[in-house]
């Protein structure tokens, strides 16, 4: 491809990139708005609700399991409907239960809250990439998905920050008014974004059909195995980690949320953008270069965070720093391997079906397998199983790539 051809294939309306910014914007909510929870899970712990470990992992637990199972219905018609009305929606019913979060009286009434933000979320996850995958071409696929995602690790710091210096200031429950009150401003933003600057499914969407013929599709099974193995150590980390930095290492919850949120922003907004630059030319010369990525950052993440676990300070700071770089540099190639694997029409079903896979055996039982492992152990025990995922998801990825190169049969959405 010449000079002047390559330009013509990276430029993007402006529309498209007023899409990415708000579309940016509510993702970075989205993750604040999670990792609240894990920011005041001990000031819960000491409340009037007095839940136990096992019960504090089960609030993550509630959220995924509705998210996960709700996934599928928006993927089944987001190639087809009107999906900024949906996302819109999704925004608005999350941030309504996260507000409600707040109120609750009982451990009962704040699980039911948890459960009603899967239900929001679950459409803005299904939704965005496949709308941000219609507005650019497939050769800025991975830098632009690697700044949607970007977002990820700021709304986490945010959340972890934000969550740790309200709940000990004025309590944990003004934590969650904080965080649900701006989504209702962004539900109406997304309402304004174009439902395509080019539609991805033209004509007829074949609905839950289309997840028949993704479980058929071996190379897109692949990188969801991988992507819930990697999602269960991730889980684990990001929902016990200030916990554990506060029971083993005496840390208060500011302090152990305010050093996990700096290393997370930090890790994740250099580790997003580098591994979306890096898998975006690394593909001129290899066709699975987002998978040999993803695989071997993942793979060498693993004996990071069994550091980050066993050794003292300041010690555990470096490794988590190094553990989670390694793990955000997979974040927007994992993401384009997913789109790229399938064809255009199914962008939405696709992201659904790895979201219901990825919480399903990724980051719905870890926290409750942790929680319920430390409350017969303890928490130094029970966060041995992260490494192993990790680890293993490094591995299904490598071979998956292994897999496509010998493959003469370009993915379906390759060119899309």
């Amino acid at each position: 491809m010449t000079a002047a051809r390559e330009a013509q294939a990276e430029r993007a309306p402006r529309a498209a990139w007023i899409g990415l910014a708000v579309l940016t914007l509510i993702n970075l909510l989205n993750y604040m708005d999670r990792f609240i929870l894990p920011a005041v899970m001990e000031e819960i712990h000491q409340s009037e609700l007095r839940p136990t470990n096992e019960q504090l992992g089960l609030l993550t637990f509630a959220f995924l399991v509705v998210y996960t199972i709700t996934a599928p219905f928006f993927g089944a018609y987001g190639d087809r409907g009107h999906r900024p009305r949906l996302l819109a929606l999704g925004v608005g019913v999350w941030s309504i239960a996260t507000a409600l979060s707040g109120l609750a009286t009982s451990y009962w009434a704040l699980f039911a809250a948890r459960a009603g933000v899967g239900i929001g979320e679950a459409a803005y996850a299904t939704i965005a990439p496949a709308l941000l995958a219609d507005y650019f071409p497939v050769s800025m696929r991975g830098r632009v998905l690697s700044i949607f995602y970007a977002a990820t690790p700021i709304g986490a710091a945010l959340g972890y920050v934000l969550g740790g210096q309200i709940g000990e200031h004025y309590g944990w429950r003004y934590a969650f008014f904080i965080a649900g009150v701006p989504g209702i401003l962004l539900a109406l933003l997304a309402l304004k974004l174009p439902e395509s600057l080019q539609r991805s499914a033209k004509g007829a969407a074949a609905g839950f059909g289309n997840y028949l013929v993704l479980l058929r599709n071996r190379p897109y099974m692949l990188v969801v195995l991988g992507y819930a193995a990697y999602t269960f150590g991730l889980g684990g980390i990001s929902v016990w980690m200030p916990t554990f930095l506060e029971r083993v290492h005496g840390l208060s919850t500011a302090t152990a949320n305010n050093r996990l949120g700096i290393v997370t922003v930090v890790t994740g907004f250099v580790g997003a953008l580098a591994g979306g630059w890096l898998g975006d030319r690394l593909l001129r010369r290899w066709t699975q270069a987002y998978l040999w990525l993803s695989g071997w950052s993942t793979l060498l993440a693993a004996p990071c965070a069994y550091l980050a676990f066993v050794l003292p300070a300041p010690g555990y700071l470096y490794a988590i720093f190094a553990a989670e770089l390694l793990i955000f540099l997979s974040t927007g190639p994992i993401n384009s391997s997913i789109l790229g694997a399938v064809a255009p029409t199914m962008r939405a079903a696709s992201m659904a079906l790895s979201i219901f896979a990825i919480h399903l055996l990724g980051d719905g039982p870890s926290p409750w397998l942790i929680g319920r492992l430390t409350d017969q152990r303890s928490i130094g025990e029970a966060v041995m199983i992260i490494p192993v995922a990790v680890a293993l998801g490094g591995v299904i990825w490598l071979y998956a790539a292994w897999r496509g190169e010998r493959s003469p049969l370009p993915h379906p959405g390759a060119s899309a």
